[in-house]
């Protein structure tokens, strides 16, 4: 089976930050406000779902592409698409490794960000292990993958279903009026009734409760948080 990159919104190129998501919705909930700061920033940024939520209960994947398109104007990307590959079957696969990294090389991300491993949706702790597989994969010059070789100077941890333990938070409180609509533009998810423990009309609230938690902890109103692998270096100038 081969998959192949699909753009929804934008164009393809080179981005300051890309995040991986396995579902449409996931990369609002978890790095959105991230994204607006960076895109205000004059940062290029770019969403890559992984699948097109063909699994799940509620909307089609057609439905929820254009809602993806909507959701990616708010947010200011530069970018966003799709792979293709199999809602409910993300897993650290050869083959799905090489269609990613691929992708990889083609958007080459400086910051890459993908779901956080301690999440509890066996879709999202897959789509972790296969995004470590791939970044390793395109950065090798002999592998069998289309492009040149590209690795992301730093890989970042979004939190999803589960808490976590954050090594970096950023405040994201003037993001909040864009982020929100960015949610809810994703409307075949968020309105009417739940249709699960994730699911519900409620996800911006209870998202909410979660930002303002690490906001304290970073002594802003509201901040998102990151996991990372490995030691992060900071320029003493730049405190």
């Amino acid at each position: 089976m081969t998959f192949s990159l699909q753009t929804v919104y934008g164009k393809v190129q080179p981005l300051d930050w890309l995040v991986l998501a396995p579902h449409p919705d996931d990369a609002e909930i978890g790095a959105g406000g991230t994204l607006i700061r960076v895109a205000d920033a004059g940062g290029h940024t770019g969403i890559l779902e992984l699948t097109r939520g063909e699994m799940g209960t509620l909307g089609t994947p057609e439905v929820r592409m254009a809602e993806c398109a909507a959701a990616a104007a708010h947010l200011g990307l530069g970018w966003r698409g799709t792979l293709g590959l199999p809602d409910g079957g993300l897993h650290d696969d050869p083959v799905q490794a090489a269609a990613l990294a691929a992708a990889l090389r083609l958007l080459r991300p400086r910051v890459l960000v993908v779901p956080h491993p301690s999440d509890r949706h066996p879709d999202h702790y897959g789509a972790y292990a296969l995004g470590k597989r791939a970044v390793h994969l395109a950065g090798l010059r002999r592998a069998d993958v289309p492009g040149e070789p590209h690795r992301p100077g730093r890989v970042l941890l979004f939190q999803g279903n589960a808490d976590i333990r954050p090594g970096l938070l950023v405040d994201v409180e003037a993001s909040l009026p864009r982020w929100e609509a960015a949610i809810r533009a994703h409307e075949s998810q968020f309105s009417g009734e739940a249709v699960s423990e994730t699911v519900t009309p409620e996800v911006v609230d209870r998202r909410l409760a979660r930002l303002g938690y690490w906001g304290t902890l970073a002594r802003v109103r509201y901040a998102e948080a990151f996991g990372i692998e490995g030691e992060l270096l900071l320029d003493p100038a730049a405190l």
